[in-house]
């Protein structure tokens, strides 16, 4: 017999995850290849970063991919955003940190901060942190899961490693600020003193220093690629001169 003194709920579906934090699904690394060489063979040059990468994890990972302002929920499944950042790197394999470009914190926009200079960097720095913190808050509103991808890149683009972590708010009391000799603004972790964030007040960049996970996914791309020429791509797809219309403006 129910009893009368409880009441029923609808049924609430618990969040499900898209997969494990840094195990990325089963074909993840044969997708990325894959998209790494046609971009080779019919870009001609090395370079993938920003939303092309975006656009590329997504594909991989069957995400949507939704370009973002605030730059932390560019790629979205289900529940779960991630941000995408790219990182170049002599030897990706070995490559232990990473410094992360994440945004323009502006303690003068968000707070009427003038006169940096002549404020406690500690002020400063807790201003630009809680600037993070207020985008990670909001997002958390919206979906379960954050994360960020990180793609680090040799020069020529055939040693890769892909890693994710956790995109969480840092409690401003756990770090200290300074000035460093290029007169940027170095945010430090009072428990051991490493260096974790960097400000610059010029262009308000703020960079986060990350550790690059152990059992990341490495991608060596072990065959010479050539870059098909932009005339035999024209021809393949029978490319004639009546394809254009051109005219000025006015006509």
């Amino acid at each position: 017999m129910a009893d009368a003194n409880k009441p029923k709920l609808r049924k609430v579906e618990k969040y499900k995850t898209p997969y494990k934090i840094n195990k990325f699904p089963q074909e993840f690394g044969m997708k990325l290849g894959k998209e790494i060489i046609y971009l080779l063979t019919t870009k001609g040059n090395p370079v993938l970063e920003g939303s092309e990468w975006e656009e590329i994890f997504a594909n991989c990972i069957g995400a949507s991919w939704k370009p973002s302002n605030i730059g932390l929920d560019d790629v979205v499944m289900h529940q779960c955003a991630w941000g995408a950042k790219t990182v170049k790197g002599t030897n990706p394999k070995s490559q232990k940190m990473v410094r992360l470009i994440s945004g323009r914190n502006s303690p003068s926009y968000s707070f009427g901060q003038n006169n940096i200079s002549e404020v406690d960097p500690n002020k400063i720095g807790a201003m630009v942190l809680s600037i993070w913190n207020e985008r990670v808050e909001e997002l958390s509103k919206n979906y379960k899961e954050l994360r960020t991808v990180v793609l680090i890149k040799s020069n020529d683009l055939t040693k890769v490693v892909v890693f994710e972590i956790n995109t969480v708010i840092f409690p401003a009391d756990e770090y200290t600020w300074i000035w460093n000799k290029n007169n940027n603004l170095e945010g430090r972790c009072k428990r051991d003193d490493s260096h974790k964030f960097t400000w610059q007040p010029h262009g308000s960049q703020f960079t986060i220093i990350e550790t690059v996970p152990p059992k990341s996914l490495y991608l060596e791309i072990d065959h010479k690629i050539n870059a098909i020429d932009k005339s035999k791509i024209l021809e393949s797809i029978g490319y004639e001169d009546n394809w254009l219309k051109i005219s000025t403006n006015d006509d």
